[in-house]
């Protein structure tokens, strides 16, 4: 049996992937002690679909470790559709604690469960590759911030930026942008500390986009490594009400950075539709 496993994923192939940190050994192991297809191994892996894992009873131009790669790196997950629920995670937050002596830094951990943020709301989210970087600065989040208020308009409960960054880089980034700090409120989970508008969602450990099935890496590419694929979704008690992923699937060290379906006009257009 450990053979046949062999066929599939080479040791080699597995150590180099091993360094990018998303196999782990019990992965390896699960693929050896199969004596199944390449559809087996797709089906241990969670993947749903494994049309692109498969050429007949073989695999396809993708070599199976390219192939356990990009499965671990979503985290088992296939990619999120309408009608799914959202993964259940912590986010590691940071919120202002006013009885704090150290007024230089009076921020404290909070840990936020998905289900604090999302669980009976309709909320909107849209997830970008990196704070700082160029589109998600220039356009991203400054045209949900422009937008926000319409966005509510349209019976939102509120709108979150998703990045696979800690909580320091997203504050310091909404800082940079301009945003409004909430130094009051404690209305939402991410307040004190966070902002009035476009809350800013810190997915650090990158579990809510490997459970959305959206995690990807530009390594080669920007050297970003292991971050969010850009899409947008409505969140309604938990479900996919409706998403939008660019380029209409995740890709892995992609050269272009698609901007086109995500964007806060985009998402504008389909509430005020689905509000008629």
């Amino acid at each position: 049996t450990q053979t046949a496993g062999r066929r599939l994923v080479k040791m080699s192939s597995f150590r180099r992937f091993m360094k990018f940190g998303v196999v782990s050994a019990a992965s390896f192991s699960a693929c050896t002690a199969s004596t199944q297809t390449a559809g087996s191994l797709a089906k241990l892996s969670g993947v749903a679909s494994v049309a692109h894992l498969r050429r007949s009873n073989g695999i396809n131009k993708m070599s199976a470790a390219t192939g356990l790669r990009a499965m671990s790196l979503r985290g088992g997950a296939a990619m999120a559709k309408e009608g799914d629920t959202v993964p259940s995670v912590i986010f590691k937050c940071r919120v202002r604690d006013n009885s704090l002596t150290n007024t230089a830094n009076p921020f404290t951990w909070k840990d936020v469960k998905t289900e604090d943020i999302f669980k009976g709301k309709r909320v909107v989210v849209f997830a970008l590759p990196g704070a700082f970087t160029p589109t998600c600065s220039s356009t991203h989040l400054p045209g949900y911030e422009k937008h926000y208020d319409d966005i509510k308009k349209c019976g939102v409960d509120e709108v979150y930026c998703l990045s696979v960054n800690d909580a320091f880089v997203m504050r310091q980034w909404g800082l940079a942008q301009g945003c409004e700090e909430e130094k009051t409120s404690t209305e939402n989970p991410l307040n004190p500390g966070n902002f009035k508008k476009v809350k800013l969602l810190p997915d650090g450990a990158c579990l809510f986009t490997r459970g959305m099935g959206m995690s990807c890496v530009w390594d080669s590419e920007r050297g970003f490594g292991e971050r969010s694929w850009r899409y947008s979704v409505v969140i309604n008690d938990m479900k996919v009400e409706k998403i939008f992923v660019e380029a209409g699937q995740v890709n892995q060290n992609s050269g272009p950075d698609p901007f086109e379906v995500s964007d806060a006009g985009t998402m504008l257009k389909y509430l005020q539709s689905a509000k008629k």
